[in-house]
């Protein structure tokens, strides 16, 4: 995996990313996905556990981890979306908050480790990865997602960007919420192969859902679709195509 330039901080957008990103199906649909497949491949639904949330931003997947009487630590380097995260979960008292880049965590262990929507953001994702993997406890589980580079070159071709792909999807003004280090799941399951975790689940998060014609469809559809992302998303093809792509894998 290649180093991007530069971890990302959301400081200074903490409440637009929070309306952009889970103010709309593209959101919603993500978060479920990913709870779908932690309750079907983890843990969560049969026991209590210590888990941390690396880079958990304004706590949205903590709130539903919380929700099920686990405990949990949230983690992430913007104080912003922190603030954000402390108004939302001030009722939970299984509740620890941290600021801290993920190479700066204490050294703990935990039953879950996820770590959502970040890797494409970090400097050194491979050396994050790492990191995240020596947090879990043996027979733990880790849970990562991340912005897939081969889905976003799919996806440009389908629109019709053209120019954007010959121009190796770099652009000089980036939109500040298009991931700096957007990366290829192969790459990443190679990163995998050389730790101490057995892979549970491969899936594509949001495999169809970004490249319907009618996007009214999105919303009006939202259940049939959200069916069907669940039944295809973890198979071949369909899982290279997820605009984000989960790995979940278990500690040796």
């Amino acid at each position: 995996m290649k180093n991007g330039p530069e971890d990302r901080s959301f400081n200074d957008i903490a409440n637009k990313f929070q309306k952009n990103i889970y103010g709309s199906t593209k959101g919603r649909l993500r978060h479920e996905l990913l709870l779908h497949h932690l309750a079907q491949h983890t843990s969560i639904a049969a026991s209590r556990l210590q888990i941390l949330d690396a880079g958990g931003g304004t706590g949205v997947m903590a709130e539903s981890l919380l929700n099920m009487q686990h405990s949990l630590t949230l983690t992430d380097i913007s104080q912003e979306t922190l603030d954000i995260a402390a108004d939302r979960l001030g009722r939970f008292d299984k509740l620890s908050i941290l600021k801290s880049d993920i190479l700066s965590l204490p050294q703990k262990q935990y039953d879950l480790v996820i770590c959502h929507a970040v890797l494409e953001w970090v400097e050194k994702p491979k050396a994050v990865l790492e990191k995240l993997a020596s947090l879990v406890k043996p027979h733990g589980f880790l849970s990562v997602s991340f912005f897939n580079r081969d889905a976003q070159l799919f996806g440009n071709m389908c629109y019709g960007n053209f120019d954007y792909v010959e121009q190796g999807m770099q652009v000089k003004n980036r939109v500040r919420l298009t991931p700096n280090n957007p990366l290829k799941p192969k790459d990443v399951l190679t990163e995998f192969a050389a730790l101490p975790l057995s892979i549970k689940l491969t899936a594509g998060i949001r495999c169809f859902h970004d490249y319907l014609r009618d996007l009214d469809k999105q919303e009006k559809y939202y259940p049939q679709l959200k069916s069907l992302e669940i039944q295809y998303g973890d198979q071949e093809p369909y899982l290279w195509l997820g605009k984000y792509f989960q790995i979940i894998a278990q500690k040796v």
